[in-house]
């Protein structure tokens, strides 16, 4: 540090010879400028009107001449150092801010999708403030650990040295404390962000540690503070930070606390164990605030010693910081966007799954009512067609009736090849007589067997557009297939069948005759004319077949 003060005060020995070669050259050219006026002025001495012009011309070349010197000397290399100051001014870069600049454009976009008021808010009011931060100031370094490290005690000990006089907080609630500072070297304000301690017991230390994760994720450099060596609960964060691409110093807190052969054997293991997620150099040991020493009665409080962090931070944010920014802009901006999706994905599945709902219903309604010798999904396949025309104009696919009868007899046929569908059959006709004690005719279980089933596929088809219109690389069997999981679960099919005996079986009347022509037998379900239509030819094709 001492070089550096030392280089900036002394000129350097090729400018000083410059100097004292330029100096000397003056010299000699004034002496030679004196003599050649001297000898000019008795030349001209008998000509007073001529001398006295010639005079005036010297004067002004003279006038020129220091004019120049002084704009040279002085002006100029001011306005250079302002011109190159403000080709220094930090910009992020440019790809990586266009890019963050897209990503907001595309939430905005996806905000006007969602219904629900608050989150449509939260989501603008989150990409005004990474808006915000695309053209902001300062670096901002979070200090993140356990309570016991001492990361107080290392804010406290780096703003007494960086910036001498402590300010006033800029935050002072729960999620901890701010302070702002400038760095010799830095252009940029630094933000220093004092967050929770993590692995606190109790349901307020867990809230304080999710804060803590979230102020985490929102840094340019991460100050990850231990006492110790490290344990899996502080790896795991640690790993979680380094995979979404966050940069960490790794700082062993209280080394003043071992001897120095254990302090280097755990700064050794310490490099070890993140090998990977963080670099040898920035594994760190710091004293934020030494133990007291007792000499000769005397009790002394050592200074804290935290040069070796300060230096390899500074390192970093001379040579990184402009990128940890943009990085970070960047992260943020993709967050968002995934929230954004997540929401929107959320939003969809429940209105997909409310038109799965009245579809299978529908389905049910009129396998009950139209006696076949088997559940075939080919006789529905109008009714499906159209729930997949609905899900998919839903998912924004504009599929036709044609396209949706296409797909929903290739799943019909999936379903028939896996063994589905005697299968849920069974399931179904289980269910049933085990919620009502007795036999059931063969509609019943047939108009409950094709709701099920018609479930089934409407869930598939949801995943179907979920992923653009990809079944993915386990094709429409795999898909099909884990959804017959999903719904075979004894708690979905209890509360499927004790719907489908209200909406299904009892409007059947088991128990009395044959309702009347003019009495329909499910006044729950109604099935539009054109899926009538159209199911009225796949029954005629069926029987063909």
């Amino acid at each position: 540090m001492k070089g550096r003060c030392t280089a900036n005060v002394f000129m350097p020995l090729s400018r000083f010879l410059a100097l004292i070669a330029g100096l000397a050259l003056v010299l000699g050219l004034l002496i030679w400028l004196v003599d050649s006026l001297s000898r000019l002025y008795w030349q001209l001495s008998y000509s007073p009107l001529l001398f006295q012009a010639l005079l005036v011309l010297i004067l002004a070349v003279l006038a020129v001449i220091i004019g120049a010197s002084i704009y040279y000397l002085f002006v100029l290399p001011r306005a250079q150092k302002r011109r190159k100051q403000a080709r220094r001014q930090p910009q992020v870069p440019a790809a990586k801010t266009e890019a963050a600049a897209e990503t907001l454009k595309a939430v905005r976009q996806q905000v006007d999708q969602i219904q629900d008021e608050v989150a449509r808010q939260e989501l603008l009011l989150r990409s005004r403030e990474i808006e915000q931060t695309l053209s902001r100031g300062h670096l901002q370094l979070v200090v993140f650990g356990t309570g016991s490290a001492g990361k107080t005690s290392l804010v406290n000990a780096l703003i007494g040295r960086m910036a001498g006089k402590v300010g006033a907080a800029m935050g002072t609630t729960e999620v901890g404390e701010t302070y702002s500072l400038k760095l010799k070297g830095l252009n940029r304000e630094i933000l220093i962000i004092d967050t929770p301690g993590i692995l606190e017991a109790g349901v307020a230390g867990t809230e304080r540690e999710q804060l803590a994760r979230q102020l985490a994720t929102e840094a340019d450099l991460l100050l990850f503070v231990l006492d110790n060596d490290l344990r899996q609960s502080e790896y795991d964060p640690l790993q979680t930070l380094a995979e979404i691409g966050k940069r960490s110093l790794v700082i062993l807190n209280k080394s003043d606390l071992y001897p120095e052969s254990d302090r280097d054997t755990i700064l050794a293991r310490l490099r070890g164990r993140v090998r990977g997620l963080v670099a040898p150099a920035d594994v760190i040991a710091t004293a934020a605030n030494p133990a007291a020493i007792v000499l000769e009665g005397e009790t002394i409080q050592p200074d804290p010693d935290i040069m070796p962090l300060i230096r390899r931070m500074v390192a970093v944010l001379r040579a990184e910081g402009e990128d940890l920014i943009a990085d970070n802009i960047l992260l943020q901006s993709q967050r968002l966007g995934e929230k954004a999706r997540y929401l929107i994905d959320a939003q969809r599945r429940r209105q997909a799954g409310k038109v799965v709902d009245r579809f299978q219903w529908i389905s049910a309604g009129v396998i009950a009512v139209t006696p076949l010798p088997v559940v075939d999904l080919l006789a529905t396949a109008a009714i499906n067609a159209q729930m997949v025309v609905e899900i998919g104009r839903l998912y924004g696919c504009e599929i036709n009736l044609e396209r949706g009868r296409e797909l929903a007899l290739s799943l019909g046929k999936t379903l028939a090849s896996l063994g589905i569908v005697k299968g849920a059959i069974t399931i179904v006709a289980t269910a049933l007589e085990f919620s009502l004690g007795g036999l059931l005719v063969g509609r019943a279980i047939q108009g409950v067997s094709a709701a099920y089933l018609t479930r089934i596929a409407g869930k598939s088809f949801i995943e179907y557009f979920r992923h653009n219109q990809d079944w993915g690389d386990g094709g429409m069997t795999e898909v099909v297939q884990r959804q017959f999981q999903l719904n075979r679960k004894d708690e979905f099919v209890r509360a499927f069948v004790q719907e489908a005996i209200t909406r299904v079986v009892k409007p059947l009347n088991l128990d009395r005759e044959p309702a009347s022509d003019d009495q329909p037998l499910l006044p729950a379900v109604q099935m539009p004319l054109e899926i009538k239509a159209k199911l009225d030819a796949d029954l005629e094709e069926w029987n063909r077949s």
